[in-house]
């Protein structure tokens, strides 16, 4: 039972060193210490906290997500479409190899001349 609470002691202190050496603690008691000292404390004391610390409104997250519905809409529309491009691509390039050889034009709309046929 010792060595279990001496683990838990030890994960403990470790992430406590984690946290402090990663700026975590100083910027946590700076926004705390921003929160105590307002005259007239905030509706949202959460939001106060995001704010001082980068983080978007509950305004400005929930306009984010809404532009992530519209691109990802978007996105599976534009997604659809070079599908359907694609199948048509591969359609055209399988009706371009199915004609024959004989019945191909040259860009001028003159049939192809046989250069293996004897002028007689």
């Amino acid at each position: 039972m010792m060595r279990y609470k001496e683990e838990k002691d030890a994960k403990k202190e470790a992430f406590r060193k984690y946290l402090e050496s990663s700026g975590a603690v100083d910027a946590l008691t700076k926004v705390l210490v921003a929160l105590y000292e307002q005259n007239e404390k905030p509706s949202s004391a959460l939001e106060f906290i995001q704010q001082k610390l980068g983080g978007p409104t509950i305004y400005e997250y929930e306009k984010l997500q809404a532009e992530i519905s519209d691109l990802q809409t978007k996105y599976n529309e534009l997604l659809c479409k070079h599908e359907d491009a694609c199948k048509e691509l591969e359609e055209l390039k399988n009706m371009h190899s199915s004609v024959s050889p004989s019945t191909k034009e040259t860009n001028d709309g003159e049939p192809l001349k046989d250069e293996h046929v004897e002028n007689s």
